[in-house]
């Protein structure tokens, strides 16, 4: 199958804006005949807000038109898609990424770990587990088990470990990092998706937002931590790989046959890691 990460910029407080943004994107990966897609987080809101009430105001919830018009733009052009976007729920606010295909919302997810940063500041701490959710049903190998992470996720081992145990193929992360995080760019997507032999797709925004300046650098990874598609620049740009779901679906890594074989799954001892859930 085909994956894309597109490393765009966005427009705070401005849906309409950013919805006509994910769709141009949409069309150019569709003649591409990419099947999966990863957009940064938080594209449809933006989020360097500097309080909850202006952040809550440009919210949306699940049940917003905006998902309706993405899922008939996923329906006409058969494509699967991933972005951020800041979500309300009652009185609760969420810093979201929705999995979105021509049935509709396949998952979402609510970002677990805040850090003082932008937005996240101001939301709610993330309350749906780490799972994963199928995708790209017309794959030979069946569908593609997609796991959803936000940002600042990544830099905990942990979750993408338990995305990794959910049988994840693909993590499909939306970043905003900005030029301070580099360094994050660059180690942390090799080493999640080597540790947990998946393919790993890190899409981060560009452009300026409130006095924060976005990095780009996205990539998409392989299973054994290698750079499949990557950017060092800052400027939009829609990277690609093709992939094959029957790699991360074998844990063994045969280095020399019959002398040096790992399983990073078969060969856990979870029954010493006990203080890590303390």
């Amino acid at each position: 199958m085909l994956l894309a990460c597109v490393q765009t910029d966005v427009k705070i407080a401005d849906i309409s804006a950013n919805l006509k943004r994910v769709q141009s994107w949409l069309e150019t990966a569709s003649t591409k005949k990419v099947e999966l897609a990863v957009f940064p987080e938080c594209m449809l809101t933006g989020y360097a807000y500097d309080d909850r009430e202006s952040a809550f105001e440009i919210a949306i919830p699940i049940a917003s038109p905006v998902f309706t018009e993405l899922t008939l733009m996923a329906e006409r052009l058969n494509i699967f898609f991933t972005l951020g976007f800041l979500e309300k729920d009652g009185s609760r606010l969420f810093n979201s990424s929705a999995l979105i295909g021509p049935n509709g919302i396949e998952g979402v997810y609510r970002k677990v770990h805040l850090p003082n940063l932008g937005v996240d500041r101001f939301v709610d701490r993330g309350d749906i587990p780490y799972r994963t959710f199928d995708a790209c049903p017309q794959t030979d190998a069946g569908p593609a088990r997609v796991g959803m992470a936000i940002c600042y996720d990544c830099s905990f081992p942990e979750p993408m470990r338990v995305l990794g145990l959910a049988g994840a193929d693909i993590v499909a992360l939306g970043t905003n990092w900005p030029v301070s995080a580099s360094r994050t760019a660059d180690v942390v997507p090799p080493a999640r998706s080597m540790e947990n032999h998946y393919f790993f797709v890190a899409a981060n925004r560009v452009g300026t937002e409130n006095g924060f300046q976005f990095c780009g650098r996205s990539s998409i990874c392989g299973p054994d931590g290698s750079i499949l598609a990557r950017t060092e620049t800052d400027e939009e740009i829609m990277l690609t790989a093709e992939v094959d779901l029957t790699h991360p679906r074998n844990k063994r890594i045969e280095r020399t046959s019959g002398a040096h074989s790992i399983d990073r799954f078969k060969d856990r001892r979870p029954e010493f890691y006990g203080p890590i859930a303390d």
